[in-house]
């Protein structure tokens, strides 16, 4: 059962960077144009995805396994709002709300996964509470990528496999085991593999 949490538990803060990492990849391709711009009246921009980003992981993770998840100083309506942002101070408020949640789930030892949190006064175990975040997070940041990748178009360097490459990147992966690399991490593979083919 140790082996099981801390399997998870490293598993969790993989996925959380993997999927941070994704959003950066995506947002860095756009311009600053495109960062503030809604594709219609009621769709949210990439900015306001980050704000809103930012403002959940300050308030979920912050005194995490000892105040509810939900703060009261936060203004959640407010984070869909954008009066006086800039793209750097979204940007470090994106990072400041990342290193909360590491500094956060980081220390987690596996007894701490049995220990209960609340969220709005809910009661979730910790596995509960990390589970319930981590897909929140992959929700918001596949539409960060989708909306990236609408604007640059034909100009999109991909995240993920090349389209008609699928063969290709399963014998980049085999070859590299059979060779005895390290596992690479699924995030930046696809990338790896198209940096070296195309070289």
């Amino acid at each position: 059962m140790n082996e099981i949490a801390v399997n998870y538990l490293s598993d969790a803060i993989q996925s959380f960077r993997n999927y941070k990492k994704l959003a950066e990849r995506a947002i860095e391709q756009v311009s600053d144009e495109e960062f503030f711009a809604a594709i219609d009246a009621e769709a949210n921009s990439i900015a306001v995805l980050v704000k809103h980003i930012a403002g959940n992981l300050r308030s979920r993770w912050t005194n995490f396994l000892t105040s509810d998840g939900e703060k009261a100083d936060r203004d959640r309506d407010a984070e869909f709002e954008l009066v006086g942002d800039t793209r750097e101070s979204l940007i470090g408020y994106w990072e400041t709300g990342w290193l909360t949640l590491f500094d956060a789930i980081e220390p987690l030892t596996p007894d701490d996964l049995s220990r209960t949190v609340t969220i709005r006064g809910e009661t979730h175990t910790v596995v509960e509470a990390i589970n319930r975040q981590l897909t929140h997070y992959a929700y918001h940041i596949g539409q960060i990528v989708l909306l990236a990748k609408h604007f640059r178009s034909t100009d999109w360097a991909t995240l993920s496999v090349p389209r008609n490459r699928s063969a290709g990147f399963n014998r980049f992966l085999a070859d590299k085991q059979s060779a005895g690399e390290a596992k690479t991490n699924r995030m930046d593979a696809p990338l790896e593999f198209t940096d070296t083919t195309e070289k």
